[in-house]
């Protein structure tokens, strides 16, 4: 059976999620950035992306990197800049690293 607190707090995270899907559209008429704010709202979202493809590209604590991951997401960086669909360059970034791994590179 479910904790009456865990039940609290999954509606309170449904309550917030719903409430921040709703102010987008409804705020977007009233409330206008300034546009060096959107100039750094844009570049802040490029350096997160970027580092989140940094971090689970390099394993910490590994002994050995290998090739075939920084392959894999080589090959999908180059088809999303590219502007190949999302799910042509995930399955061309993952396809890459199995197929570098099958064929014994690690």
């Amino acid at each position: 059976m479910m904790s009456p607190l865990l039940l609290a707090a999954a509606l309170v995270l449904a309550a917030g999620t719903y409430a921040f899907r709703w102010a987008g559209p409804a705020l977007r008429t009233r409330i206008r950035f300034p546009a060096r704010a959107t100039v750094l709202l844009d570049v802040g979202a490029v350096v997160l992306l970027t580092a989140l493809v940094a971090i689970t590209t390099l394993p910490v604590g590994s002994d050995h990197l290998g090739f075939a991951l920084p392959a894999g997401v080589l090959a999908g960086g180059l088809l999303a800049w590219r502007s190949h669909p999302m799910l042509v360059v995930i399955l061309a970034a993952a396809g890459t690293t199995a197929l570098l791994r099958v064929v014994g590179v690690s």
